[in-house]
């Protein structure tokens, strides 16, 4: 699959479609592989502002078009997570993991899958909020802490994937360097918005527009005129 460029760093790819809970086994994720999740950096250390300048200065411009008059459809990029890297877990508990406060994660072996994420402690990367459940199996609870994929699907289709085939929009969907561990109801309120519709606190507004413009020049997808003024806005909040 296609990987996040400009330096933004992958950790592993990994999916499958969620099964009933047969938890047998219960561990911390000590020996899986976390990061600090942090509200300034999103999980990953970003390049220097001027390479995502560069970057964006190179992307392609498209007119905006709605993605409800462009045809766009949730299915196009498949009904659920994928096992992208075979690891037997599905994106979710992937993503759940890398992004937890090191230490916090209480995970179960769930059929093939060794870190079916049972509880833990997120930070927000978008409003800084501290999140913490102790059973996510809890349709409540899990609903509080969602995967955001950061350029939306439908963002996605009107600025380009519309054309791809849909095993390319399947990888897309399930790019684990372009999703991120959010807190639910900022992820709902976020929904399709673009840069210039929606945007995360300041403080990390530098980091996401870096973001957002890495997922974009990897997959080759392009951006519109109200787009690229709020990308370079936000870059202007990037320390020298």
């Amino acid at each position: 699959m296609v990987c996040v460029g400009l330096g933004l760093g992958v950790v592993g790819c990994g999916a499958s479609s969620t099964g009933s809970d047969s938890a047998s086994t219960v561990a911390t994720a000590g020996t899986h592989p976390v990061r600090t999740a942090e509200p300034e950096t999103g999980g990953v250390r970003p390049p220097a502002a001027e390479t995502a300048t560069a970057g964006l200065a190179a992307l392609p411009t498209t007119r905006r078009v709605t993605p409800a008059a462009a045809g766009y459809s949730r299915s196009a990029f498949g009904d659920s997570w994928i096992d992208t890297d075979r690891n037997g877990c599905n994106q979710r508990d992937d993503v759940l993991v890398r992004d937890a406060v090191p230490g916090t994660v209480r995970v179960a072996v769930q059929g093939r899958c060794d870190h079916d994420v049972l509880a833990g402690r997120w930070i927000d990367p978008y409003t800084g909020r501290d999140l913490r459940f102790d059973d996510l199996k809890d349709p409540a609870q899990a609903q509080g802490v969602q995967i955001d994929h950061v350029v939306p699907l439908a963002e996605a289709w009107v600025s380009g994937a519309a054309q791809w085939t849909d095993d390319r929009r399947r990888a897309f969907a399930n790019d684990l360097a372009a999703l991120l561990a959010v807190d639910g109801p900022t992820n709902a309120s976020k929904r399709d918005g673009d840069p210039a519709a929606w945007r995360p606190k300041k403080a990390y507004q530098c980091d996401y527009a870096i973001r957002w413009i890495g997922v974009k020049q990897a997959w080759g997808l392009a951006v519109d005129e109200s787009e690229r003024r709020a990308l370079t806005d936000m870059l202007g909040y990037c320390a020298s």
